[in-house]
This record gives C-alpha cells, structure tokens and sequence, in this order.
C-alpha cells in the first residue's frame, strides 16, 4: 500500500539524512484507513474526478493541466471551490469551456468534500492556507495535489504531515520540476558519480517588474467584504480588518507569506534535495530588502540566502533580484565537474562540464558553449522528451509530468508521487527558515530530532 511506501524510501527517503523528519508512526494495516477512504478506491481504468479549491490565477492553470492529460488519463472535473463568488463562477464557465460539462459550485471546502463521486482536489489557495486545507482534504478521503510552499510555518508543516501520512491518500506538492525529464537526467548524473564531491550549488534566479503587486488589480477593485467570507480567509491568523490587497497579494505581506522564500526558495531548495538526496539544511543565514519597488509591499524584493547541508558537505546560495533579470543561472559545483543551467526557475537548458581541461578562470561561458560542446570539453543535458537538444530555458509551469505522475500514483498506489509529502515538508522547513533568517537577522539551525528551528547550533 501507499501508506507502507512513502515510510522508505526515496533512496529510504535519504537514510541517515533524513532521521527524526520520518520519525511518524503509520500504520501498514487497512484498518488505519478512515472508513471515507474506502468509499471510492480508484481502479486502474477508472474515471478520476477532479475538483478545485481555490479558483484563482494557479487554479486556471490546473485546470488547463487536466484538460491536457483529459484523455489521455481518463480525467473528469466535477467541481469548483472558493468563498469568493466571482471566482467561484469564473471557474465553473471556465471548466464548461474546457469540458464541456457543468461542475457543481462550492463556497466552503467541507460541502465540497462532501460529494462521494469526488476522488481529488487540486489546491490553489494562497501560501498560508494549503497546510491546513491539505489536511482537512486528506482526512476526508480524497488524493491531493497541494500547490508549493506546503507551508510557512513549522508548526503547519507537521500538521499537513501528519495528516497525510494517518491517511492512505496519495499527495502530490506543486513542485513541478521534480517531474521534468531534464532534471531528472540531472538528478541521475549526479547520482552516478560524474561530478565526484559536490561542495556549492548556486541558484540565481531573477525578474524585472513588481512581482506580485499590480497596482490596478481589477480584482481588487471588484471584490466586496459581502461577496466573500474574510474570516475564513484569514484562517487562524489574527484579526485585521478586510483588506482586498492582503486577500488577493497574500505574497508581498508578511502574515500570509515569505515572498520569494515562500514561492520560490521552496522551488529552489526542493530541487536541491531532489538532485543531492538530502533533506533540510542544517545551517541557514539571509539578507536583503526592498530596494527596488518601495510600494504597499512588506516582504523583500531583493534577497539572497546561504544554507550548509553538513552531512553532504556542500554550501547552497540562493539570490532572486526583483529589478534587474541579467544573470539567471544554477550551477552544481563538483571536484570532477560541474552542471550548468542557463536562466532560472525551471530551466532545461542544463550541460555538463567536466574538470581538469586546464580551462581559463575568466572563460565566457555564454558564447564559447558552442566551441566546448565541439571541442568535446562539454556536453548537452537532454532527453527523448526534448529530442536530445539543448531544453528551453523559459519551461512552462503547466506542462503535464508532475499532473500525469500524480495520476499514475493515485492508479498504483504502491508507488510514491515526485512531489510527495516528506519533499513537501523538506521544502517548507527551508524556505520557514530562510524566511525567519531574513526577518531575524540570525544565523539558524535545525534540530534533526526535536524538529525545531534554533538560534544556536545543535547540541548532540
């Protein structure tokens, strides 16, 4: 079963890496399925009925998803989901276009959860929310893909955790590139020894514009107090008056979100314990601001972070700048080589670079690639997906790997999802921390057995 599974490996969910972030009990036997899971166990040819909670921006694009791996999967939508009205009836007419049926219409999650033909939700709430809704979705019986980050807070982090891994529910987190063949043959060059001991991998990804803040969002100013449920929204966080600009740009408020760590050092750090078969930095420090859009945001536009993963014996940098694009790039710094990504999030643009050519310190890596490659001093990374060329480096976020290994997951259940609950909690745990480094201004530790964020190292 998948219960039984997802308590080993990934490479036994990384050994000794991993010890005291797998330490929860779960039960093998049927009994600990609560008796809703059993009330629609999907076969391998059974239709999938999909619901969404959280109809906004990301829900439009899970909806395209599943409309792409429709047929070819056996996938139906049978219902939408958000406590705001407009949303709620955007989605629906959105799903009558893409498949041509009529979805029933939810404002609150638990009515929707409600309906015995409903298999799955895909979550597309905003950062603060998904631990708390992730749980209450699993506890009812229903398969989940949860948009990144899990979550942050530690405390949320458990929470989600723990409910997942008490149900039989199959968990896919919104990390999509897990599931990209590119990165796959990185994570299996890696793997294979090619570039002997990592010891820094650098992640520079950047934009240009004022990242989650439009200053005339129509949304912002059609939405009335009246038309949604702002209690709800909030969530077990602190009262405060309704503000549409907190409810639809969660991401620049410091309640709601960590911003970039929230969004995308999840990503990040998810990659790295992807491709390095580790989990959750020991050591974490973090600087930055707002520098280069001083609007109602309160969470840095510019920020960098430097964490150790002490047992790997290697530094990770993270730096996101929201004002200038130039320089995206990751790169895995190996004794024997080294892997390199032109541009940021997601690229596919991945070659291999093997040490000891003698090769100049200064050398420009841009324009002589193509000499390198000729010259037998690098390689192209592809794949069949991408016709053995060079992949794109600007990658969709909506293509179909991580929709279909989901699905493929919920039909084998024996076998565990790219993105699955402990990659989620590992992620949240490193973005949690560079989040409160920043905001600290302190270096941070994590506690392996306790699972506590310190302010001192680890005492053994």
């Amino acid at each position: 079963m998948f219960m039984t599974k997802i308590s080993v490996t990934r490479r036994d969910f990384i050994g000794k890496t991993a010890a005291g972030i797998v330490g929860v009990a779960v039960s093998s036997n049927a009994s600990s399925m609560s008796a809703v899971s059993y009330s629609r166990i999907i076969g391998s040819n059974d239709r999938i009925n999909i619901g969404f909670l959280g109809c906004g921006d990301r829900s439009s694009d899970h909806q395209s998803m599943v409309k792409t791996s429709s047929k070819e999967k056996n996938l139906a939508v049978v219902a939408v989901c958000d406590i705001w009205k407009n949303n709620k009836e955007k989605a629906a007419a959105n799903c009558k276009k893409l498949f041509g049926t009529d979805v029933q219409q939810f404002k609150y999650s638990e009515d929707m959860l409600k309906m015995p033909e409903l298999d799955a939700v895909m979550i597309g709430t905003g950062d603060f929310q998904h631990a708390k809704l992730l749980a209450e979705v699993v506890e009812a019986g229903k398969d989940c893909y949860c948009e990144k980050p899990m979550a942050i807070d530690v405390e949320d982090a458990k929470l989600a955790r723990n409910a997942v891994l008490a149900s039989s529910q199959v968990v896919q987190l919104g990390s999509q590139w897990v599931s990209d063949p590119i990165q796959l043959k990185v994570r299996d060059i890696i793997r294979s020894g090619r570039l002997g001991q990592i010891t820094k991998i650098d992640q520079v990804w950047n934009d240009n514009e004022p990242r989650w803040h439009v200053p005339n969002d129509p949304d912002v100013a059609a939405i009335r107090e009246e038309d949604t449920d702002w209690k709800r929204w909030l969530l077990g966080k602190p009262y405060v008056p309704f503000d549409p600009w907190k409810y639809f740009e969660f991401r620049i408020f410091r309640d709601y979100s960590g911003g970039i760590t929230s969004q995308w050092v999840s990503h990040g750090a998810g990659l790295v314990h992807f491709y390095t078969d580790t989990a959750i930095p020991d050591s974490m420090v973090a600087n930055g601001g707002i520098f280069g859009w001083p609007d109602i945001r309160q969470n840095p536009d510019t920020f960098q972070a430097l964490a150790t993963y002490d047992d790997a014996k290697f530094l990770y940098s993270y730096s996101t700048n929201f004002a200038s694009r130039f320089g995206d790039y990751s790169c895995i710094h190996g004794k024997e080589g080294t892997l390199f990504a032109h541009g940021g999030e997601g690229s596919s643009c991945w070659f291999f670079i093997s040490e000891h050519q003698n090769l100049p310190g200064g050398f420009d890596f841009y324009e002589g690639m193509k000499e390198m490659i000729k010259r037998g001093k690098a390689e192209i990374v592809s794949t069949e997906e991408y016709g053995m060329k060079p992949g794109p480096v600007n990658t969709n976020d909506n293509m179909p790997y991580h929709l279909n290994n989901w699905i493929n997951c919920m039909r084998n259940r024996d076998v565990v999802p790219n993105g699955n609950i402990h990659t989620g909690f590992w992620h949240s745990i490193a973005s949690i921390m560079a989040t409160q480094a920043y905001r600290e201004g302190k270096k941070l530790y994590w506690d392996r057995t306790k699972e506590e964020i310190l302010d001192h190292p680890v005492i053994i």
